[in-house]
């Protein structure tokens, strides 16, 4: 297979995450192992497995391809063929277990499956609606769905389904996240049962304030626009509220809403029902204020915790949670360190930077944390035993314990899906077998620090280049926001890319500046109030270091920069306020105007704009229009619900207006990440010749 396949293989693999293992879970006694994977590298239908740590020993527990294969007399490769056709392009996205870990649920395109590990019986559950996010009670005893709306119990038999709570409009739901939790807060559930199983604690959403836009697809004029329901910047929220549901009826008070200062505390970040009750934590509009709040039976609330910051309080994922002793486990931002606290005290060093809690078991909490910044280890705190950390060597580490299994999954050089390994306590540890595609090129990166602030940087270099060769032309391959790191010793995709390009003939360069995570709470927060400067500043450093450090090696005269999302915006951002330095931009899916992304990610940032205007013009792009003067490529997918193509559109007629040069390239049918394989194969061939057209390369 040739290096230049790599953009078709990315898409044909998912980013090489098919066939690896994902989503393990762990057996209450650790002795069963679940977990998705399917069966192999291009084989886009995930599958449920299960994996005994006693003997090693794999079984396949649901196949989505052979589930509902009502046409047995068809020839079998008939068969496979139309079960994999209605299976479309997924498979079991997501599971759910009971407390045991021994009974699984999950979703296949509306139908409700029932999975026993223990005998591999395998069974559908007869439901009244189609079924979104399946959850068991923890006995194992009945399971709550979202159908149409409304939340729903039926139990495991298939008996007494039935809604808890249903919509009273079309606009309302219950048991979901809204957009704005579900994007930018870490909460994908929107419904908690008791430990019990006799009551459900759900989330109401109604999206009738939010505002509505329609995405139509020029290419496809023929079909109707598809309206969104969308917060933007400034405007009003989704109306979140929580409501104890006992599956009784006529349990003594019933259905009851949870009370707390909605109007100060809009935001729903997170919820839970533990042995100690049920718990949700609330931001104000701000996000200055996050409250963690004990829920009581009646549905008064009282504070648990108060976190404040004068920029913003960050959350964390997987926060707030108890211990089996009842001490909340949270986060405090003290000086340069984001800390883990237990009982409200840090249990963790300063320098380590908390990431994510995964768990707690016990007194012992599950965490990620930072010390170098491209590395990520996966740590145990426990009150006799202090802190402990359980992975070694360079990648990004992550994984779940339980009843004395530890899940382990490393991503690091020559791994992009990650490599996972069960460590059951006092056996030989188990490596779960991953089918994902081998690369076909290796990355080559040389991790650099560069300049004062000891910038996080990655320089890629083509195949065979040798000292002396010449200087190189230079593409900057940054992200460069808030949302992640491209420098770290994770091998993961983005890597691959910039390598790609560099074989074409760059060095390719990607730099982490001020804001990308894992530099602890100084760092994050140097952005606030201004996306644009302190980013854009550290691209150019970068470039000015790494040339410094490398004298002969980089053209400063054919500089050229590349991004999606934030680093798309990056790019713009770059040849229209500094085309001095920067000589060709492509920019993908690029947010330009600050006002049409949604309220939670950019008031975090850049405050409200009703009371800080100055902040969204100064960071939109629309104004610098005439400033143009290099060459700048505009690519953006026509059915773009996260990042909205009037983003590209508002920009390119400024363009227009001002009479400057430009190219844009809109993907009909195409979402946020493009995923066919022939459009993502061309696209980074199509940029390769704008990049080379403008730097004037043969």
């Amino acid at each position: 297979m040739p290096t230049d396949s790599l953009p078709r293989q990315l898409a044909r693999t998912r980013r090489f995450t098919l066939g690896a293992p994902s989503a393990p879970a762990v057996s209450a006694d650790g002795r069963t192992v679940l977990f998705l994977r399917s069966r192999a590298g291009d084989d886009p239908v995930s599958c449920l497995w299960a994996l005994d740590t006693a003997t090693g020993t794999e079984r396949l527990l649901a196949d989505p391809v052979a589930l509902g294969a009502d046409d047995a007399a068809l020839p079998e490769a008939e068969r496979i063929r139309r079960e994999r056709a209605r299976v479309l392009t997924t498979g079991i996205t997501a599971f759910g277990t009971d407390g045991t870990g021994r009974l699984a649920v999950f979703a296949l395109h509306g139908a409700l499956w029932l999975v026993d590990s223990a005998d591999g019986a395998v069974r559908n559950v007869p439901t009244a609606a189609p079924v979104y996010d399946p959850r068991l009670d923890p006995a194992g005893r009945r399971i709550a769905y979202v159908g149409g709306g409304a939340l729903r119990v039926v139990g495991t038999d298939g008996r007494g389904d039935r809604a808890l709570a249903e919509p009273e409009h079309a606009e309302v739901a219950y048991g979901i996240a809204e957009h704005a939790a579900a994007e930018s807060m870490y909460r994908t559930r929107g419904h908690w049962w008791a430990p019990d199983g006799t009551a459900l604690l759900a989330a109401r959403v109604d999206d009738r304030p939010l505002s509505r836009l329609h995405l139509a697809d020029p290419a496809e004029p023929q079909r109707p626009p598809r309206t969104v329901r969308y917060p933007l910047a400034g405007t009003a929220n989704s109306d979140v509220s929580l409501w104890l549901l006992p599956l009784d009826p006529d349990r003594p008070g019933g259905r009851t809403e949870v009370r707390w200062d909605r109007a100060g505390y809009e935001y729903l970040t997170a919820a839970g029902w533990d042995d100690h009750g049920p718990y949700a934590a609330v931001q104000s509009r701000d996000q200055r204020t996050v409250r963690t709040l004990a829920i009581a039976p009646d549905g008064a609330t009282s504070a648990l915790a108060e976190q404040r910051d004068e920029h913003w309080v960050e959350l964390v994922p997987g926060l707030p949670v108890r211990t089996a002793s009842g001490a909340l486990v949270g986060s405090a931002d003290l000086g340069g360190t984001r800390h883990l606290t237990v009982a409200g005290e840090p249990v963790t060093p300063a320098g380590l930077q908390l990431r994510a809690v995964l768990g707690a078991e016990g007194g012992q909490v599950l965490f990620t944390a930072t010390e170098e910044p491209t590395e990520t280890h996966l740590w145990l705190y426990g009150p006799a035993t202090g802190l402990r950390r359980l992975s070694e060597g360079p990648g990004l580490h992550s994984g779940v314990r339980r009843g004395g299994t530890l899940v382990l999954t490393t991503r690091a050089a020559g791994a992009p899906a990650g490599r996972t390994t069960v460590l059951p306590e006092g056996r030989p540890a188990l490596p779960l077998a991953s089918h994902a595609q081998v690369p076909v090129l290796t990355a080559r990166p040389e991790l650099l620090r560069l300049g004062p602030r000891g910038l996080c940087a990655a320089l890629f270099l083509p195949a065979g280049h040798r000292p002396g060769d010449g200087p190189l032309p230079v593409l900057l391959d940054p992200y460069g926001g808030p949302a992640l790191q491209k420098v770290t010793t994770g091998g993961g995709w983005p890597e691959l890319v910039s390598q790609w390009f560099a074989d074409q003939g760059f060095a390719v360069l990607a730099v982490d500046g001020r804001g990308t995570p894992g530099r602890g709470p100084r760092w994050d927060k140097e952005v606030f109030g201004d996306k644009a400067t302190p980013a854009l500043e550290d691209q150019v450093e970068g470039l000015h270091e790494a040339a410094r450090l490398r004298p002969g090696l980089l053209d400063l005269d054919r500089v050229a920069i590349r991004g999606w999302s934030y680093g798309g915006y990056l790019a713009a951002l770059a040849v229209l306020r500094r085309p001095d330095v920067f000589h060709a931009a492509v920019a993908g899916a690029a947010p330009t105007d600050q006002r049409l992304y949604d309220t939670h990610w950019q008031e975090r940032f850049l405050g409200h704009p009703g009371e800080h205007p100055e902040r969204y013009d100064a960071c939109s792009l629309i104004a610098d229009a005439p400033r143009l003067r290099r060459p700048l490529l505009l690519v953006h997918g026509l059915a773009d619900d996260n990042v909205f193509p009037v983003h590209a559109l508002r920009l390119s007629g400024a363009l227009l207006a001002a009479g400057r040069p430009h190219e844009v390239l809109p993907l009909s049918g195409t979402s946020h990440t493009p995923t066919d394989e022939a459009v993502t194969e061309n696209l980074h061939h199509h940029q390769l010749d704008f990049l080379k057209r403008s730097l004037g390369l043969a």
